[in-house]
């Protein structure tokens, strides 16, 4: 694409940053109203599998569509990755349980993973080395301001209409999205070398499955020294070797184990990998603390992420300048990680709404400096004939990290409160039920559930048909299940925390260079 003209790129961009926006907006906008989502439709023990299976699909997706738009071109791929994402957008709408909801997230993750995947690359064609950080920032800036928007307009629609329609809204947008970039996206057609390795994409999807299934289940379905859990583990592992034996003798291998030789790559892919990690367990269980602990409205949840959002969008636009300035992506990479590793801290230890806000801003600033730096490392550090395969392979290791801590902090937060609230319950610590009849007893034990306090009419309702001589133990009771959740909390937020300081680690190991030394 280097023969079109500065305005045509620009163009271009335009159509690429509504169709980012398009994917980013229906990611975001149920970041807040998913505790209420499911607290109307049921299932709190499989919430994490909305998140996770959106993230099974869009990853699997993701790494097989990268390698293929290298040999058939871009276009093909984002125009269905658009179709498929608008008939997922679509069903989900139509779910009348958890698990109609949960598949239907797995149609969208498909294309969504296509959409993330193929726009940053697309990224690295239209620009040499020296450009792309720039505009990868502001592609991220796109990310940013959609969680702005997106958390606070899921909080408004599920607190005064129907939820599906904040699958809905925005469907129109998609068909926009796809119109611009049928028309403005040029006409590319890939080298065309090579087969497609089918044999290597079945191996990684199977051992991707494996993985992802091992983790979203252990600790919550199965026990994770259970003869399921090893199996898939090991299921994972042997597809793994197998993998990497069928990738070394292909022609036209899914992934070129030689990417992994590349320092620059293999270091921006870990780094990736759990700073994902430690960024889902911040923005996917803040909503627990801001609706669950202190008792606020999920508008309000959404409202707690727009100083995170502008810190976000200041700071990658920047960053993305700087980048495109120094190169020096360790510096860069470092102080993002440390940022958020620290204000992770904070939330582990906040006791307040103040506080929970004042570590959502120092977030959104660490968010900013890290979300630019990967990609454009892995980009610059790799040929330009793998530009689409390395794109994906870093979306992959983000996504996975994602999705494997998601699994892991879920695991980590059910178990915790369920012991805890055990333990509480036969302790009669906080509430003592022991003035109770047997049955009154009993129905009190019952509605110990955290998710109660997610539904915040079925709290009122309960409470208010409540006689008066048991509305105070009633409140100590939930006073008791907002601690235990509170406590289970600090824990997924201090194991974010150390996640994100390994990052920190791992990135002190990238190397300063020139953003202009292109490799050949």
């Amino acid at each position: 694409m280097n023969q079109l003209t500065s305005k045509r790129k620009t163009v271009v961009m335009i159509a690429l940053m509504a169709t980012m926006f398009f994917a980013a907006i229906n990611q975001t906008i149920i970041s807040s109203a998913l505790p209420g989502i499911i607290a109307q439709l049921g299932g709190m023990e499989y919430y994490s599998w909305v998140i996770t299976i959106y993230m099974l699909t869009s990853t699997i997706s993701t790494i097989l569509v990268g390698k293929l738009s290298d040999i058939y071109g871009r276009k093909p791929f984002i125009l269905g990755g658009i179709l498929i994402f608008l008939v997922g957008t679509f069903l989900i709408g139509l779910s009348t349980d958890i698990f109609q909801m949960i598949a239907f997230r797995g149609i969208q993750g498909v294309g969504g993973g296509i959409l993330m995947s193929i726009t940053l690359t697309a990224v690295g064609d239209l620009y040499p080395v020296q450009e792309r950080a720039k505009w990868t920032g502001a592609m991220m800036s796109i990310f940013g301001f959609s969680s702005i928007l997106g958390p606070v307009l899921g909080g408004v629609l599920i607190d005064y209409i129907a939820w599906k329609w904040l699958f809905w809204i925005f469907l129109p947008l998609g068909v926009v999205a796809f119109a611009m970039i049928w028309r403005m996206f040029p006409k590319t057609t890939g080298d065309g070398s090579g087969s497609i390795d089918f044999a290597g994409s079945i191996l990684l999807a199977v051992s991707i499955s494996s993985l992802l299934f091992g983790f979203s289940w252990a600790g919550s379905k199965y026990a994770w020294g259970s003869p399921q859990i090893l199996g898939l583990f090991a299921t994972t592992i042997l597809g793994i070797v197998i993998f990497a034996l069928v990738e070394s003798k292909a022609k036209n291998p899914v992934i070129p184990l030689s990417l992994f030789k590349n320092k620059g790559v293999t270091i921006s892919l870990v780094a990736s990998f759990v700073m994902s990690g430690g960024m889902m367990g911040a923005m996917s269980y803040m909503p627990f603390y801001i609706q669950g602990v202190q008792g606020l409205s999920a508008t309000t949840s959404g409202l707690f992420n727009i100083p995170m959002s502008i810190m976000m969008i200041i700071f990658s636009t920047l960053v993305g300048s700087w980048l495109s300035k120094s190169g020096n992506y360790r510096l860069f990479a470092v102080v993002g990680l440390g940022i958020m590793s620290a204000s992770m801290i904070v939330m582990a230890n906040m006791g307040s709404v103040t506080m929970a806000a004042v570590s959502l801003v120092i977030f959104g600033v660490g968010l900013g400096f890290g979300m630019t730096v990967f990609t454009t490392a892995a980009q610059n550090s790799a040929p330009a004939s793998q530009l689409g395969v390395v794109t994906a392979t870093t979306t992959l290791f983000r996504n996975l990290g994602g999705t494997i801590f998601i699994a892991i902090f879920g695991s980590i937060m059910n178990t915790s409160m369920a012991k805890n609230l055990g333990t509480a319950i036969s302790s009669s610590a906080g509430v003592d039920l022991s003035t109770l009849d047997a049955a009154t007893a009993a129905s009190f034990k019952e509605m110990a559930n955290p998710q109660l306090l997610l539904n915040k009419d079925k709290f009122a309702a309960i409470q208010t048909a409540m006689p008066q001589q048991l509305q105070d133990i009633f409140v100590q009771m939930m006073d008791m299940v907002r601690t235990v959740m509170g406590d289970a909390l600090s824990n997924v937020f201090y194991i974010g925390a150390a996640l994100l300081l390994v990052g920190a680690i791992v990135s002190l190991f990238l190397k300063v260079k020139p953003v202009y030394e292109e490799i050949e």
